[in-house]
């Protein structure tokens, strides 16, 4: 990290963003760091809350835009893209304000985690079998504390762990001591919690607008392409959903509810993973997270 570093995070549709763009304003000279796994892909930019160019223009963003649409990106990989980044914040004499959004992301930039391998044909073959439930039943023989740490219908990440396993030779779980220790590293961690049904709202407010904002045609345009989209931004929220619509095999009515419900699911799991990290200074927010929590933030950067 760069020195002084400063973390605003947050479950999706907290807020965060918001909150970073009005520090970084007002602090002047500060670069923000997106730390969100699909905000690395290019022209997915409704779907995942992507900063608009305007504010891009106005604060130095990295992180954004690191990949195309058809291409695996790797934890490792944004950890590099990550490291470049932070010597052009050195260079320029500016603050780092990291938004946090994907807490694997996170602890790796932040942290520093020891990244498995990769064996692609291993994968190729997990990736031929479409039922995700034995592909957990069999993760769970390998590996049973591996599988106490995500979500059984979390396919892309039940591969990469049957991937490990199976490549090495040794327990995915082996590799992720960085995921639960938390080191005094210097940066500071500010976190937004909403009450469950605050945030519950703003989420379906969120999908209620991207769908306005035009998200089923940038999927239609996605899809157009000539390479597609790989296994991991297919399954994006937001994206998976409306793929479905645009094939024919929902409704719109039907797509938008799946969205809002998936990314309810998703920020409660968000949640339990900052939860423990006992570094998190956590700011409870009632109505507007960029007047109550700019404040702290901005006292961080000074």
């Amino acid at each position: 990290m760069t020195a002084n570093a400063v973390v605003v995070l947050g479950p999706t549709a907290s807020g965060k963003s918001d909150v970073a763009m009005h520090a970084a304003l007002a602090a002047g000279n500060t670069h923000i760091v997106a730390c969100d796994s699909m905000q690395v892909y290019r022209r997915m930019d409704i779907g995942t809350a992507k900063p608009t160019a305007d504010d891009r223009a106005a604060v130095p963003h990295h992180g954004l835009d690191l990949c195309e649409p058809n291409e695996r990106y790797t934890v490792s990989r944004f950890v590099d893209d990550v490291a470049a980044a932070r010597a052009s914040i050195v260079a320029a004499g500016a603050r780092e304000l990291v938004v946090g959004g994907t807490g694997l992301y996170l602890t790796a930039i932040t942290d520093g985690l020891t990244m498995p391998g990769e064996w692609p044909e291993v994968r190729a073959e997990l990736e031929a079998d479409p039922d995700t439930a034995s592909l957990f039943a069999r993760l769970s023989e390998l590996d049973p504390v591996a599988v106490t740490r995500m979500e059984p219908n979390n396919r892309r990440r039940i591969i990469r762990a049957l991937e490990v396993c199976i490549g090495s030779g040794e327990p995915f779980s082996s590799f992720g001591e960085g995921v639960s220790t938390f080191p005094d590293n210097g940066v500071t961690f500010i976190g937004i919690r909403w009450q469950r049904d605050a945030l519950r709202e703003r989420i379906a407010l969120r999908v209620h607008k991207m769908v306005e904002a035009g998200l089923v045609d940038e999927v239609r345009g996605l899809l157009s392409e000539p390479d597609g989209l790989s296994p991991t931004a297919a399954q994006a929220l937001g994206y998976k959903e409306m793929i479905d619509h645009v094939n024919g095999a929902m409704s719109l009515g039907d797509a938008v509810a799946d969205v809002i419900l998936r990314t309810q699911q998703f920020a409660v799991r968000q949640e339990r993973w900052y939860r423990r990290d006992p570094r998190i200074r956590w700011v409870d927010v009632e109505r507007d997270p960029v007047v109550e929590v700019t404040p702290f933030v901005l006292a961080a950067l000074s």
